[in-house]
C-alpha cells in the first residue's frame, strides 16, 4: 500500500492562511477531500495522513470528520493548545471522538522560540502521547535542529516524525550544517523523517530533481529506508510541482533500492510510525 504521509486540507480564508503570500497565490482556494481523491488516483497512492494546517481545535475536529467520511484518509495529525493547562482535557476529548483516526499531534514550532516545546504543559502532553501510542510531528527550520535533538532526548519513549527534512536551505544550495545535524538527530531510533516539502524550499520555478538529490541521499544515509516516508505536502507543493510529478520524482530517487526498501518509503514506514 502506498501512503502519502503528509498533506493538508483547507477552506481558504485570507486571515487564517496569511502565510500564503503572493508568490503562492495558486493555492489561495479551497482544497478538499474530493480534490485529493482525484490526485491520489492519478498518482497511484492508496491512502493519506492529513496534517493540521491551522492551529485550531475546530480544524482538528473537521479533519477527523473528513477521515471518518473518507476511507482513503488513514489518519490525522491534529493540533491542540499544547501549553494550556487544559491541553490534557482537549486530548481526551479528541481521542473519545476520533474512532482511531487521530494518530498524532503537531505544533508549528518553526514559528516559536527554541524553548517552546520544553514548557511544562507541552511536556505533559508529549508524555501522554507516548502512553497512548501516538506520535508527534516536528515542524522546524534547519537552525532549530539542535533544539529538536534536545527535545527528542527528553522523550525517548515517544515516536517523533520530522517533517520536510527540517527544511534545509535548498534554494541556497547549502548542505552543512544541516547534514551533520540531521545525522545526529537520526541516531535517535524513535525519530522518523518525511521526504516532503522539498520543492518549496527550492526556487519554485527553477528547481530540478538533481538539486534535491543530495538532500535525499543524506536522509537515506542517516535514517535508512525503514525510517523514511514519502509525503506530498499537497496542496502546498502545487506552487512548484504537481502531485503526480512529485510522487514519481520520489519513486525515481529510490528506484535503485530493493523492493522492500522502496515499499518502506512509499508506505510501510508510515504504517509503522503512525501505527496504522
Amino acid at each position: 500500500m502506498t501512503i502519502d504521509s503528509h498533506h493538508h486540507f483547507w477552506k481558504y480564508n485570507p486571515a487564517e492562511y496569511s502565510w500564503i503570500d503572493d508568490a503562492m497565490s495558486a493555492i489561495r482556494r479551497d482544497f478538499l477531500a474530493a480534490d485529493l481523491a482525484r490526485e491520489i488516483e492519478h498518482a497511484n497512492v492508496d491512502a493519506v495522513i492529513s496534517v493540521q494546517a491551522r492551529q485550531s481545535l475546530d480544524e482538528t475536529r473537521w479533519l477527523l470528520e473528513l477521515a471518518r467520511a473518507n476511507a482513503f484518509i488513514a489518519g490525522v495529525v491534529g493540533w491542540l493548545p499544547m501549553v494550556s493547562p487544559s491541553a490534557g482535557d482537549h486530548l481526551d476529548a479528541l481521542l473519545a471522538d476520533a474512532r482511531g483516526k487521530l494518530v498524532g499531534l503537531r505544533h508549528v514550532l518553526q514559528a516559536e522560540p527554541d524553548d517552546y516545546a520544553f514548557d511544562a504543559h507541552f511536556t505533559v502532553i508529549l508524555r501522554q502521547l507516548a502512553l497512548q501510542n501516538l506520535s508527534y510531528d516536528i515542524l522546524i527550520l534547519e537552525r532549530q535542529l539542535p533544539s529538536a535533538i534536545a527535545l527528542v532526548d527528553r522523550h525517548p519513549n515517544l515516536t517523533f516524525v520530522l517533517d520536510h527534512l527540517a527544511k534545509p536551505r535548498i534554494k541556497d544550495g547549502a548542505i552543512s550544517p544541516w547534514r551533520e545535524r540531521i545525522g545526529e538527530l537520526a541516531k535517535r531510533p524513535n525519530v522518523y523523517c518525511k521526504i516532503s516539502g522539498m520543492v518549496t524550499e527550492a526556487d519554485y520555478r527553477a528547481w530540478t530533481p538533481d538539486q534535491l538529490r543530495p538532500y535525499v541521499d543524506v536522509a537515506l544515509e542517516s535514517f535508512g529506508p525503514h525510517r523514511l516516508m514519502f509525503g506530498s505536502d499537497w496542496p502546498v507543493c502545487l506552487v512548484a510541482c504537481d502531485y503526480t510529478r512529485w510522487a514519481n520524482i520520489v519513486r525515481g530517487f529510490i528506484q535503485t533500492l530493493s523492493p522492500t526498501e522502496q515499499a518502506d518509503i512509499m508506505g510501510n514506514t508510515a504504517r509503522r510510525a503512525y501505527r496504522l
